[in-house]
């Protein structure tokens, strides 16, 4: 298994405080895929940041060697939409407790 760190980028500096009913619409059915990708043991956590200089979300995925992150961060309805969205993703080498 391979681990990434996946940042989401708002669209704007001031997002989610402006968020409008479309981009509401965009961050559930991201919430919904990034759960269905949980449940396919793809990702480790994800949900929204309050850092004090700006929100962002996070995302951290476990991927077998033959699925690379783009193919999954790629399908993201907020990045299929094109509406500003954007992720930065870096490999990580995770510190996981050993199973029995």
């Amino acid at each position: 298994m391979r681990h990434f760190f996946c940042k989401l980028h708002g669209p704007r500096a001031n997002f989610p405080a402006d968020i409008t009913p479309e981009e509401m619409a965009l961050m559930k059915a991201h919430a919904e895929y990034w759960s269905e990708q949980m449940g396919h043991g793809h990702v480790v956590v994800f949900g929204p940041v309050s850092d004090p200089a700006t929100v962002y979300g996070i995302l951290v995925m476990q991927l077998p060697d033959e699925l690379q992150p783009t193919a999954l961060l790629d399908n993201d309805p907020v990045i299929k939409a094109a509406r500003g969205f954007r992720f930065e993703c870096h490999p990580m080498r995770a510190v996981l407790p050993q199973q029995a």
